[in-house]
């Protein structure tokens, strides 16, 4: 599948890409346009819209578009839920201080999107952060006591 988004790549919009290839569709093309193009972008390719206004897999009821990912898609793996909770944080401003690894990402999403302003190039290269932090919240919550 085709799947379309903002262009300038940060938190929501590397976090979902990420999530999409790794948990919903593995060969996932990602196309990034303009936002006024999202949708006839969209439209025209047959591409699912996300993290852009007025989509389904956007921001909604206080989620970020990660998150609607993981609702839409039934996604529960406590790992994914734990980073679900970062990635929430960074991307959303009022929010940031809501977990205590949100600047952190916030951080290295400007750093890279900095250095690598290309999306493409930006995306394939902080798939590995993902990895990592992923990797970590999955020891984080098996480390958690049960609740």
């Amino acid at each position: 599948m085709k799947w379309v988004t903002r262009s300038h790549a940060h938190v929501d919009r590397v976090a979902c890409p990420w999530l999409i290839r790794r948990f919903v569709d593995n060969q996932a093309e990602f196309l990034f346009v303009p936002k006024s193009q999202v949708e006839q972008v969209a439209a025209d390719m047959g591409a699912i819209p996300f993290d852009a206004p007025g989509v389904e897999l956007g921001h909604h009821e206080g989620r970020c578009s990660f998150e609607s990912i993981l609702l839409k898609y039934d996604l529960r793996e406590p790992g994914l839920l734990r980073l679900a909770k970062i990635v929430h944080a960074a991307d959303v401003a009022e929010d940031i201080d809501s977990d205590p690894i949100a600047r952190g990402l916030e951080a290295i999403a400007s750093g890279f999107s900095l250095r690598y302003p290309e999306d493409e190039e930006n995306l394939a290269l902080q798939f590995e952060v993902y990895d990592a932090l992923y990797a970590w919240c999955r020891l984080e919550v098996a480390k958690a006591p049960a609740g």
